[in-house]
């Protein structure tokens, strides 16, 4: 692989002079050697690697080259209705029968074994399947046989499945899937695009025939059009003799249907469509310029090299919109010229923006200035210079942190190969080649790449935004922006000088007063002499990345109220005004070739910083937080800027449906405390930047109270070097801050509403909260989660599977210590407004059960089983690390001690989750609000 990259480099380096590096480029790209691919007679592809990420676990992929395309009009919406019919009965697992197998593994439904379906293709997953079992490698194999050919698509399981999908269909009807079934026929005009959506026609899946979709499956789910995929910890020899053995015998079909390739109309005028709708939270403006995509065969060494062009022309055109909406008044709340694939087989160039209200003339007329811009004086040097150092520190990182790549990821490189031919190298091939082609690379390049992407044919102009009183473009006056902009004189970018580095001068820092093993993490603690904490871990489960998290206690509880929308919006701002000299444009290209990052967090009651790096970036990422704390900058220009796309944005939404919901269950959740803000336009009348930096400056004026960790692939001697150096120089004030409790609690007893929201959909939302205060101990907290994970259980079965009365019902769970010890089961769902009632009293019914009776051992096995292998696999990246740091000093115990996790669960019973079941729920309070559609008046 080497030898190949080094010949190609030495080819194109000399490329002017050679002709023959043109040949080089038409050379195919060389396949992941790791991956071994082949094809049985019958026409299957089969693609195993071996992976150990995570260590233990396999993922099992079926990709169908079928999709919602390959519909007829009396089949509209089966192709989807399909995939859910593969979970509803096998040759060899009837019924729910492999789903119920797999969760007694730890297999869960949702998460580990899920499907989508696309226009173009369905891609099923057991995902994180244990390794250890060849039973269970097995199973898994024939659950993928059975896919293939063998779903039993009896009239029950269909006639059971109409209620999940009608469902399915009623929750996905929002505004944007309405608009775009307004604008889709416009823009793929003449093509079978314009005439799905995936999700199909009510009155199809409401009445079809079960023969209709058997004819489906068997002209469709055949061999030819098949693969499987199968990357993990396992033996490739072995599970390839396996793949053979079984899927050898499935029979191909004989005299299949060509698989047809949908093909979209060419127009030389500019099409224009408008589509709006009464939920519709924004005016947005599209310009898609569609050309024919690379084909399958021509996907080459020059087709990569290609991509890398596209990827610096994306990554330059969007730090220009960026710097354009850090200046002034912002001519749209946001912006991209963007060059990528559009549908299969075709690329486009996408010129977006969401318009400030009633304001899309100045929106298109801005943005499509910046295409043209481009297109009539191209990049700059040093914009180029800045894109290629920071594509190369992008690519050198996944590069060190290639044992990361999940069995998923690889799955979706081959998933990408066999349905379109895209190139699946391996990170070995991808560094190398990197480094090599970035040097060919020029201007010119980039250049020409705007020049014949950004034209107008095959041009299409959509706007879409609300209906009723909103100002909306006409065809005419799009096309006259359009013509005006094209014909007028367009002043080059102009590249702004970039600066040396982010800190002059020496730093005093501290002295280390003291030093604490922490021999149960394996960590260190320093006291510093300005009375900062600092805790250090060595992690290397993610060779190239270091991170950063403090807090402080105070955070918004010690702010007054008439302060506390200031807050909620500091986070935001403070990260566009840069730090210290430098703005947020400047320190863009300070860090060009840097991966480091710092920001500002504000909660109820903390304050502080997260922070991320690469280990050879580490020193940046601690002077940025040291700029943070020390010097941070209030930029007044940037600061109206962000407030104007604010305002724009806030008004924008204040007709959405989720957001009035959202809206009232906080307030009502709160019991209308006087300390509940909530998000609007209006919030900006009682903000001003002098607030802003007076509230930042209260709540981060002190590092003395402050815990800093610090988790990664450094060494214990740097990360004490630069916590002396950086943390230690912090400032430190007399005294200790402690949050306030300001009695914020739900309301007591049932609180039981009905309220009515302006919906297009016929659709009933659903959501209970459920709060008592219990104490704060590992077991109750793991406790609550078990029964979270029995409830989605019991939720499945009863709700969605025998009901048919939702496509899915969501369970959250929270367990909180400050201010006071409390525990919270979310549900929510959404359904028919007819059926709400009556779903309703079957969340409460099971969780009675539970109470009276218990879970089920088979319930409460398969949760324990999953939640014991998710930690195992959360235990392999210092995520896990740092959540283990923060929760001993911010609750007060080692979560990650085997008396606080893998002894609880071993113990666990039916018995006790019934006990716990009724402590939690007997004396709750409950918060239980149904949205349902306002009626016409």
């Amino acid at each position: 692989m080497k030898k190949f990259v080094f010949t190609m480099l030495a080819f194109l380096v000399i490329a002017p002079i050679l002709v023959s590096a043109q040949d080089m480029l038409k050379q195919a790209v060389p396949v992941d050697p790791a991956i071994r691919t082949g094809k049985l007679e019958n026409g299957m592809t089969y693609f195993i690697r071996h992976n150990e990420e995570p260590k233990e676990r396999v993922s099992f992929y079926m990709i169908q080259n079928v999709g919602a395309l390959l519909e007829n009009d009396n089949q509209n919406g089966l192709a989807h209705f399909l995939e859910h019919m593969a979970f509803n009965g096998t040759q060899h697992y009837p019924g729910k029968g492999f789903l119920d197998y797999l969760e007694k593994n730890g297999v869960a439904f949702g998460r580990n074994i899920n499907a989508y379906t696309s226009f173009n293709e369905t891609v099923y997953n057991l995902s994180d399947v244990p390794a250890t079992r060849e039973g269970l490698i097995d199973s898994c194999l024939l659950v993928l046989n059975d896919w293939s050919n063998y779903l039993l698509l009896s009239d029950e399981e269909i006639e059971n499945e109409r209620g999940v999908i009608s469902e399915e269909w009623r929750t996905r009807r929002n505004a944007g899937f309405r608009m775009r079934n307004q604008w889709f026929p416009v823009v793929f005009e003449g093509s079978k695009w314009a005439e799905r959506d995936v999700i199909g026609d009510l009155n199809i899946i409401k009445t079809f025939e079960p023969e209709t979709l058997r004819s489906f499956y068997h002209d469709w789910y055949r061999t030819d059009l098949q693969a499987i995929a199968i990357v993990g910890d396992i033996d490739v020899d072995q599970v390839e003799a396996k793949v053979k053995d079984l899927f050898s015998k499935i029979p191909a079909v004989e005299n299949p249907q060509p698989r047809p390739h949908f093909e979209i109309p060419e127009h030389d005028e500019t099409k224009f469509v408008l589509a709006t709708d009464e939920e519709a939270t924004n005016s947005s403006i599209s310009i898609y310029i569609k050309h024919k995509g690379v084909s399958r065969d021509d996907k080459n060494i020059g087709y990569l090299r290609d991509d890398y062009i596209a990827t610096l022309f994306n990554q330059m055109s969007r730090e220009r919109i960026s710097e354009l909406l850090q200046k002034g008044n912002p001519p749209f709340i946001s912006g991209s010229v963007q060059i990528s694939g559009f549908v299969r087989g075709y690329d486009a160039a996408f010129i977006t923006a969401t318009a400030n209200p009633d304001k899309e003339d100045e929106g298109l007329k801005a943005i499509y200035t910046e295409a043209q811009r481009i297109v009539h004086h191209g990049f700059t040097d040093g914009e180029l210079n800045r894109a290629k150092v920071n594509l190369l520190t992008s690519m050198e990182s996944a590069y060190k942190q290639r044992d990361k790549i999940s069995n998923d990821q690889y799955v979706s490189g081959i998933t990408n190969y066999f349905l379109e031919g895209e190139p699946l190298t391996d990170a070995e091939f991808d560094w190398q080649f990197g480094q090599a082609i970035m040097q060919t690379i020029t201007l010119a390049d980039v250049n020409k790449l705007a020049t014949d992407m950004i034209v107008d044919k095959n041009r299409a102009i959509v706007i879409t935004g609300p209906d009723g009183g909103a100002k909306h473009l006409t065809e005419e006056e799009a096309l006259a922006i359009l013509d005006e902009v094209e014909n007028s004189t367009i002043e080059p970018y102009e590249d702004t000088a970039e600066a040396a580095s982010l800190i002059e001068g020496e730093l005093p820092g501290a002295d280390v007063v003291s030093t604490k093993q922490l021999d149960e993490l394996d960590a260190v603690e320093w006291k510093l002499s300005n009375n900062a904490t600092v805790v250090f871990k060595h992690a290397d489960y993610e060779k190239d990345e270091v991170s950063l998290r403090a807090y402080s206690p105070g955070g918004n509880s010690l702010l007054d109220a008439e302060d506390l929308q200031a807050a909620s919006m500091l986070p935001q701002f403070i990260g566009s005004f840069g730090v210290g000299e430098f703005d947020a444009i400047a320190l863009r290209k300070v860090l060009t070739g840097k991966t480091a990052a710092v920001a500002t967090s504000l909660g109820r009651l903390t304050e502080g910083f997260n922070g991320s790096s690469t280990p050879k970036d580490f020193e940046v990422m601690m002077q940025l937080l040291y700029l943070q704390f020390n010097n941070p900058r209030f930029d007044k220009e940037a600061y109206e800027a962000l407030k104007t796309r604010y305002v724009a944005f806030l008004q924008n939404m204040a007709n959405n449906p989720q957001k009035i919901m959202s809206d009232s269950l906080t307030l009502i959740a709160t019991d209308y405390n006087e300390r509940t803000k909530l998000m609007s336009a209006s919030m900006f009348d009682e903000i001003n930047f002098a607030q802003m930096e007076e509230v930042y400056n209260d709540r981060f004026k002190d590092a003395g109270d402050f815990t800093f960790f610090i988790v990664g692939n450094i060494e214990e001697n740097v990360a004490k070097e630069m916590a002396v150096k950086y943390i230690g120089s912090l400032k430190d004030l007399p005294g200790e801050e402690k949050w306030i409790d300001h009695k914020i609690r739900i309301p007591s007893g049932t609180t039981e509403k009905k309220i009515d929201v302006p919906l297009q959909t016929e659709k009933g939302t659903v959501n209970i909260l459920v709060r008592t205060e219990l104490a704060y101990t590992p077991e109750s907290n793991i406790k609550l989660d078990v029964l979270q994970g029995i409830l989605r259980l019991r939720y499945t079965e009863e709700v969605r599977e025998k009901e048919g009365g939702t496509y899915g019902v969501g369970v959250g769970s929270s367990s909180n210590q400050y201010p006071y010890e409390r525990k919270t089961l979310q549900i929510n769902f959404d359904t028919d407004p007819e059926k709400a009632d009556h779903l309703k009293s079957i969340i409460f019914r099971e969780i009675d059960k539970i109470v009276a009776e218990g879970p089920t051992q088979d319930d409460l096995d398969k949760v324990i089983l999953n939640m014991k292998k998710e930690r195992a696999q959360a235990k392999e990246h210092n995520s896990y690390w740092m959540n283990a740091l923060y929760n001993k000093y911010y609750h007060g115990f080692n979560t990650d001690a085997e008396e606080n996790f893998d002894a609880i669960l071993e113990g666990l019973t039916t018995a006790q989750i019934q006990k716990f079941t009724k402590a939690f729920y007997s004396d709750a309070d409950v918060v239980d609000v149904v949205f349902l559609p306002k009626k016409a008046e």
